[in-house]
């Protein structure tokens, strides 16, 4: 029989002597009658219901709902929750299991109905139990019991959110016909932002930009007595919901190019490609035209300048939405990392890699333009679709998002971005960034290097002293917010005193040999 302790959440047993059910037992069955709910519909399906989204989502509800119930780990007894927090959570795994309906085609009956049912019920319970869970506590950042927790230390739980999230990104991609009931809730809003009905990547934008504000709000709170994470954490909302949201949406309402103005070349691979430029050049009125120099510019311009002055971090921590997401949603999971030497030389290869990928795409498809098909003639357009594929979908969604629970927060950005390759070697050989160490403050306790989201072992500078110069540093600033003794600090400074070696061995030390010593140096 579970323990009785006040500290843990139990239910009263349902006759005498009768084991207790945990808070998980009972989310399983939840599931587990919503899903047996929804196979029992299927027999009744009509032509606007159809009976096999029906029992596809039965068994998706069924089968979640087994996992929660019969998993060890899920059914070992959960922290007490306070009121504030189980109305959240009753708000939010409502609101999942009307997303669940939607996939059945229910969405595409009641649209606006089901929108707020699901995923404004959703939203609204995250906030609730994000509020109920942090505002009541001190400033600071608590990291207690993270690596004894299912959900952030590849327990059941934490694998279980991974084969959520990397379904999603399979159907989202490749069969977007199985999402068509939730992606039909998106309508109302649809007209709204776009003129016209939802698509697949409407729906994407949406619950991506709400992950990044949700999860945002869980930032500021977490972080709130860090002023650098609070404003770092503004910043990626603002970008996120007001550059890579709303305007993208407010273009298409007038019939305009949908145009993300905080992506560009190398991540937003296409907007220099021939195709694209081409298509933005014809468009009436010069904002097509506007829309190739501000990319172009950004690129070419910006980038070499702005990193001069302030690293990688201006993009990678403040502007980017897969930065955003990362800081955001994937916080979590972020001391989850690889910090092997092995690790680090893998990321090396393979970012300069992608790097190389879509810088010698990028040329090809210029000099086939150029000939009028001379080089690969009909075939720029699959060699493009390959690196899309490859590159776009498989590795920046289906891994780089759906793998966060388990690989960590920043895999994507660590092996496969190449924007951030790109930025890197800036930060590394033309910066004036750097993160200093005080090493004799050191006491060695690894928090540095056990939440460095890019597997950056900090540590080992912070003993030596040394300036922590990485190419893969995004400069976020948490292991500086994490550190006891305010060993690490982010600045910008001369880029002459950048490099400096271990603090106990200097270039000024002097090895005596015999010969000196009978010379008479000493």
């Amino acid at each position: 029989m579970p323990s009785t302790n006040t500290d843990f959440d139990q239910s009263i047993g349902l006759t005498p002597g009768r084991t207790f059910l945990t808070s998980g037992q009972k989310v399983g069955q939840v599931f587990v009658g919503f899903g047996l709910l929804l196979l029992l519909a299927a027999a009744f399906g009509s032509e606007a219901l159809s009976p096999l989204r029906f029992f596809a989502s039965g068994l998706v509800s069924l089968a979640f709902g087994l996992a929660i119930y019969y998993v060890p780990d899920l059914t070992a007894p959960t922290t007490a929750l306070s009121s504030g927090e189980r109305v959240g959570l009753g708000l939010f795994g409502f609101g999942l299991l009307m997303l669940i309906a939607t996939l059945a085609g229910l969405g595409s009956l009641a649209p606006a109905l089901f929108f707020w049912l699901g995923t404004g019920l959703v939203t609204l319970g995250g906030l609730l139990f994000i509020r109920a869970r942090y505002a009541g506590r001190p400033g600071g950042i608590r990291n207690d019991g993270v690596m004894f927790s299912n959900t952030m230390s590849r327990g059941a739980v934490g694998w279980l959110l991974g084969i959520v999230f990397t379904g999603f990104y399979v159907l989202l991609y490749w069969f977007p016909a199985a999402l068509e009931g939730l992606i039909r809730t998106m309508d109302p809003l649809s007209w709204v932002l776009h003129g016209k009905p939802a698509d697949q990547w409407f729906m994407y934008g949406t619950f991506y930009t709400l992950a990044v504000l949700v999860m945002g709000v869980r930032a500021l709170y977490k972080y709130r007595h860090n002023r650098y994470q609070r404003i770092r954490t503004f910043s990626v909302m603002f970008f996120q919901l007001v550059f890579a949201y709303l305007i993208p949406s407010i273009l298409v309402l007038f019939n305009r190019p949908e145009f993300y103005f905080s992506y560009f070349w190398p991540l937003k691979y296409n907007y220099l490609w021939p195709s694209d430029v081409q298509w933005l050049m014809s468009q009436p009125g010069g904002l097509g035209v506007f829309m190739v120099f501000w990319a172009a510019a950004l690129s070419f311009i910006a980038t070499p300048i702005l990193t001069y002055f302030w690293g990688k971090r201006w993009y990678c921590s403040w502007v980017c939405g897969c930065g955003g997401l990362a800081e955001t949603l994937g916080d979590p999971w972020r001391h989850l990392s690889d910090k092997s030497v092995k690790a680090w030389q893998i990321e090396r290869w393979m970012i300069h890699a992608v790097l190389v990928f879509v810088v010698a795409t990028t040329a090809v498809l210029w000099i086939n333009s150029a000939t009028e098909g001379a080089v690969l003639g009909g075939l720029s357009g699959a060699y493009a679709r390959v690196y899309g594929f490859l590159i776009g979908s498989v590795f920046a969604g289906v891994i780089g998002v759906g793998f966060y629970p388990v690989m960590g927060s920043r895999m994507w950005c660590r092996f496969g971005c190449p924007m951030a390759a790109t930025l890197g070697i800036f930060q590394k050989y033309f910066s004036r960034f750097r993160i200093t160490t005080n090493g004799g403050q050191c006491i060695s306790c690894g928090n540095c290097s056990t939440y460095c989201e890019m597997g950056i072992d900090v540590r080992w500078y912070a003993q030596r002293g040394q300036n922590i110069i990485r190419a893969s540093c995004v400069g976020c600033g948490v292991c500086s917010a994490v550190c006891p003794r305010g060993v690490l600090s982010l600045e910008n400074g001369p880029r002459e005193e950048r490099y400096n070696g271990p603090a106990l061995i200097t270039e000024d030390l002097t090895i005596l040999t015999d010969e000196d010593v009978e010379a008479g140096a000493i």
